[in-house]
């Protein structure tokens, strides 16, 4: 028998490799025999790049950038096993757990680093880049990621304008001529689950702005920044980026990667999926296995689990979703190709208890353990 085993993280407790390791033991124990694939998943987020370094035999790269403070960080990103597509999460170089509480001010952050990490994938070989967007700390529309990769903003004087999303009410005009020439001919896709636009009500500073420290003051001046920032980007280039979907995420760089970077926004979990070739990987599996940390009604909207279910469906090949968490309204997923869910919890436990690390993968061990002898017995 033949099982794929396709776990997201169950995140605070075990990485997507650990989950799946686990599984894959319990597996072994009902049936030695057993011939399990371990495939590490992620959706975009926290975790992708080793998830997707592990799936496909790439490497793992550490370089140090400039912080979401204007401070040198170190930074890793993932060149996958084709030495040709590179993995960066932004949140290595601009992310919110790389500020102290006290220091978090989104009219400051500076998303330079992510455009630093660019460069230096580029430099290693790169000619495609998988970008996964989440737990920024900045607003600044990514114009720190743009000056690092040579484009100028100016204000009124003609002076470039500083770092940090404060600087976006002074720009009056873009200069592109000293664009770092590397850049041509790169492929860009971007993990992004978000539709919001730049500015407004639902934009990158109303909505995720309190969340990287901003007061309301913070909130309206960096909307109004964000204004200002695509009404100059569209009299330039002639394109409106807040009508892009997804143009405020991580704090409006979804607006400068699809703009001026030419990235297309995708699901996290498509993305995913399609790098580590999934649908491959299927036409020999008899069973496949998937899991994260919970399902609810939330999982039928792009999230790791069903994207594994539905590749699987296509296939006609049965999927069994495992969690830490079950609600009652996970049971959409039936309809959407996840043949049976389960939850791995056994016993009334506390929230500490059920997330240790240890216990976690004792659990999955043993329900897949179960599992394999109950899919045994009905063929």
């Amino acid at each position: 028998m033949n099982i794929l085993i396709a776990m997201d993280s169950f995140k605070g407790s075990v990485t997507s490799l650990e989950a799946g390791e686990a599984v894959a033991d319990g597996i072994r124990q009902a049936d030695p025999s057993a011939v399990t694939q371990i495939i590490p998943l992620a959706d975009g987020g926290e975790g992708t790049v080793e998830a997707l370094v592990r799936s496909t035999g790439g490497k793992l790269i550490r370089t140090h950038v400039t912080g979401p403070l204007g401070q040198p960080v170190t930074a890793k990103y993932g060149l996958l096993g084709d030495a040709r597509t590179a993995v960066i999460e932004i949140a290595e170089a601009c992310g919110l757990t790389l500020v102290p509480e006290e220091k978090q001010n989104p009219l400051r952050t500076t998303t330079t680093g992510v455009g630093e990490l660019i460069l230096d994938a580029i430099k290693n070989g790169a000619r495609s880049l998988i970008i996964g967007l989440g737990g920024s700390a900045t607003n600044d529309a990514g114009i720190g990621m743009l000056q690092a990769l040579g484009y100028r903003f100016l204000d009124v004087s003609g002076q470039e304008v500083p770092r940090g999303g404060a600087a976006l009410g002074a720009i009056r005009s873009i200069d592109a001529t000293a664009v770092h020439p590397s850049l041509k001919g790169i492929n860009i896709q971007v993990a992004c689950d978000v539709n919001n636009p730049l500015h407004g009500e639902q934009g990158a500073a109303h909505i995720f702005g309190p969340q990287k420290g901003a007061d309301p003051e913070m909130v309206e001046q960096l909307d109004k920044g964000l204004k200002n920032f695509a009404e100059v980007f569209k009299e330039h280039f002639d394109l409106d980026v807040q009508s892009i979907p997804g143009a405020g995420a991580a704090g409006g760089l979804g607006a400068a990667l699809a703009g001026l970077l030419g990235a297309e926004l995708r699901s996290g979990i498509d993305l995913m999926l399609e790098a580590v070739n999934l649908r491959e990987h299927l036409q020999t599996a008899d069973l496949v296995i998937t899991g994260e940390g919970r399902l609810d009604a939330q999982s039928s909207m792009g999230k790791t689990a069903m994207g594994v279910a539905g590749l699987a469906k296509e296939r006609g090949v049965s999927c069994i979703a495992l969690a830490g968490s079950v609600t009652a309204d996970a049971a959409a997923l039936n309809d959407l190709g996840v043949t049976a869910y389960f939850s791995i919890l056994n016993e009334p436990t506390t929230l500490e208890e059920a997330m240790n690390p240890e216990r976690t993968k004792a659990n999955l061990q043993q329900i897949s353990r179960q599992l394999i002898r109950l899919y045994q017995a009905r063929r």
